[in-house]
C-alpha cells in the first residue's frame, strides 16, 4: 500500500504478502488447478478485506503470466465475479513496460536491459533514454521451470543442463543483442532479491535495509547457485535471506540468472527493489511520461517530506555548504557528483530530530542508511549517511561501511564533513545572518570571510571546534576573518544549486 501526493511525494505505508502460485501445475495441461484457483480466491478476499478496513481509495489489481496463459482463464474470472473486482490482465509487453517504468524511476541509468523473472514467465526489455524500446515475455518463471525440468530434489546435473539448453534455444537472439549492447542489466522479482539478500547476509553487508541498487557480482551468483543446486529444498529454506516458500523453486530461477550473466559476458546484475507494483504506481503518481525529472533530487526531497524541517534553515545551509565546496575546489579537486553528496547531507542532516534531539546525528544516520534514495549508489548513500552522522562532531570514520567504499573515500568524507560542519555552524542560530562566504587560499592557510547582514558573533562563536577537521581535509590552517561584515541583502539574493 502506497500513500502519495501526486507529483510531490510517495511512500510505502504497508504491504501484505500471501504466496498464491496461481500458475502451479499450469505446465501440465495449460489449465489453472482447482487448488491454485482457491488460493487466489482466498488471497483476493483477504486483500479486499484489508483494503476496506484501511479505507484505501484506489485499488489496482493486475493479472500476469498465469492468467494470461491459462486456457481456463474464463473459469477463474467467473469464480471471482462475486468479489466485483476491476481486474486487468496484462499482456507480456504491458508487463514489460511497467518493469521499465519502475527501473527508469529507480536507477540512475539512461539505458539498460531489464529482466523481471516471476513464477510463470520472465520479461526481458530494453530501455533507452529511460523509455521502453521493446520487451518480450518468455515462459521462464521459477515455478514453471521447476515443474517442467526438476523431477528430483536436489535436481540432477542432467536436469540443470536441460534448462540451460532450453535457454540457449529460447534466448539466443536476445543474448546476441545484449552482448552487443553491453548495457547494465537490472533484475526484478522475488527470486533475484532472495539470492542477493542471501549473499548480503553472508558478506555482512553494512546497509542492512538496502537491497535496491545492490550489485550482485557473477562470482557471488555462481557461489549461491551452486549451493542451491546441491541442497534439498528443506535445507535451502534455512539459508538466511531465502524465504521458505521460495525454497523449492528458487534454484531454477538462479540457473536462469547464472546462465544469462555468463552468456552476456557481464560482471553481474543490478538488483531492483521495485517492480511491476512501482511501475503501476508511477502511472498514478506522475503525469505522462511518468518519469521523475531529477531522480537524486526527488529521492532526497521525498525522504525529507516525512520529517518536519525548517525550509529556510535547510536552504541556507545548502547554500553555504555549496559555496564552501566550490570555493575550496582547487584544494579538494572533487566534482559535481561529490557535491551532490554534500548537498543531500545538508538537506537531511537534522532528520534525526524526528526521533530525539539527543544523538540525533546517530538517529539521522540510521534513517538515511535505511531509506530508499534512488539515484544514489549504495556506496554514495553510505557516505551521505556518514555525513549526517558526523555533521556535528567526532572524527569521521568509514567504520562498517569501509568494505563498500573506494580508495580515497576517507579523504572525501573528511572534505565534505568539513564543509558541512562549517556551513551548519554559520547558520546555527537560524537567523540567515551569514549570507555568503568568501574564501582566500594561501600556501599555509585558508581565510574564510563570512559576509554578514549583522553582527555574526554567535555564528562565529565556537568555530575553533572545526579547525582540526578542516586542516585534516585541506592541509591548511583555517583562519576566520570577521572584519568583512558589511552586507546589503538586496545586492545578492539567495540562490541554491545542486540537488
Amino acid at each position: 500500500m502506497y500513500s502519495f501526493e501526486p507529483g510531490d511525494w510517495f511512500r510505502l505505508a504497508d504491504q501484505l504478502r500471501e504466496p498464491v502460485r496461481l500458475g502451479e501445475g499450469l505446465g501440465r495441461d495449460g489449465n489453472l488447478t482447482e487448488e491454485a484457483q482457491a488460493r487466489a480466491d482466498n488471497a483476493l478476499q483477504l486483500f479486499l478485506a484489508y483494503a476496506k478496513s484501511m479505507g484505501i481509495e484506489q485499488l489496482e489489481i493486475l493479472g500476469t503470466s498465469a492468467l494470461r496463459d491459462a486456457k481456463n482463464q474464463s473459469e477463474f474470472l467467473h469464480r471471482i465475479r462475486p468479489l466485483d473486482l476491476d481486474l486487468k490482465i496484462l499482456s507480456g509487453e504491458e508487463e514489460a513496460r511497467l518493469g521499465v517504468l519502475a527501473a527508469a524511476n529507480g536507477f540512475d541509468f539512461d539505458d539498460a536491459w531489464i529482466i523481471d523473472l516471476g513464477g510463470g514467465s520472465a520479461q526481458i526489455s530494453l530501455m533507452r533514454q529511460r523509455q521502453f524500446v521493446r520487451g518480450q515475455a518468455f515462459p521462464l518463471g521459477g515455478v514453471r521451470l521447476t515443474e517442467q525440468y526438476f523431477a528430483n530434489d536436489p535436481p540432477k546435473r542432467k536436469e540443470v543442463k536441460e534448462i540451460e539448453q532450453s535457454l540457449d534455444t529460447m534466448l539466443a537472439g536476445v543474448v546476441e543483442r545484449m552482448r552487443a549492447e553491453q548495457l547494465p542489466l537490472i533484475a526484478m522479482g522475488g527470486t533475484i532479491r532472495n539470492l542477493a539478500r542471501a549473499i548480503q547476509k553472508r558478506r555482512e553487508y553494512p546497509l542492512i535495509e538496502r537491497l535496491h541498487g545492490y550489485f550482485l557480482a557473477l562470482s557471488d551468483l555462481e557461489e549461491i547457485t551452486a549451493e542451491l543446486l546441491e541442497m534439498k529444498s528443506r535445507k535451502r529454506a534455512r539459508i538466511p535471506g531465502i524465504k521458505a516458500d521460495r525454497a523449492d523453486v528458487i534454484a531454477a530461477g538462479a540457473v536462469v540468472y547464472r546462465w544469462l550473466v555468463r552468456s552476456c559476458d557481464i560482471e553481474g546484475i543490478w538488483i531492483s527493489g521495485d517492480g511491476l507494483r512501482e511501475g503501476a504506481l508511477m502511472r498514478h503518481f506522475l503525469e505522462s511520461p511518468h518519469l521523475v525529472s531529477n531522480l537524486r533530487s526527488f529521492s532526497v526531497q521525498n525522504l525529507l517530506q516525512h520529517y518536519a524541517q525548517s525550509k529556510e534553515y535547510v536552504t541556507q545551509t545548502r547554500h553555504l555548504a555549496g559555496r564552501l565546496f566550490a570555493g575550496l575546489q582547487p584544494l579538494h579537486c572533487f566534482g559535481e557528483r561529490e557535491g551532490d553528496l554534500l548537498d543531500a547531507a545538508a538537506i537531511l542532516q537534522d532528520i534525526g530530530l524526528a526521533v530525539n534531539y539527543y544523538r540525533h546525528d546517530r538517529h539521522g544516520e540510521y534513517l538515511v542508511s535505511s531509506a530508499r534514495l534512488n539515484g544514489f549508489s549504495p556506496r554514495e548513500q553510505a557516505l551521505v549517511a556518514l555525513l549526517v552522522r558526523y555533521h556535528l562532531r567526532g572524527r569521521p570514520r568509514l567504520g562498517a561501511y569501509e568494505t563498500m567504499c573506494r580508495p580515497g573515500d576517507k579523504r572525501l568524507l573528511n572534505t565534505l564533513a568539513a564543509c558541512l560542519r562549517i556551513a551548519d555552524h554559520l547558520e546555527r542560530p537560524r537567523t540567515r545572518r551569514i549570507r555568503d562566504v568568501e574564501i582566500e587560499i594561501n600556501d599555509e592557510t585558508v581565510v574564510l570571510r563570512p559576509i554578514s547582514s549583522g553582527n555574526p558573533t554567535l555564528e562565529l562563536w565556537g568555530m575553533s571546534e572545526h579547525e582540526a577537521i578542516f586542516e585534516t581535509a585541506f592541509n591548511r590552517r583555517l583562519v576566520i576573518d570577521p572584519e568583512f561584515s558589511n552586507y546589503d541583502e538586496s545586492d545578492n539574493p539567495l540562490s541554491v544549486t545542486g540537488l
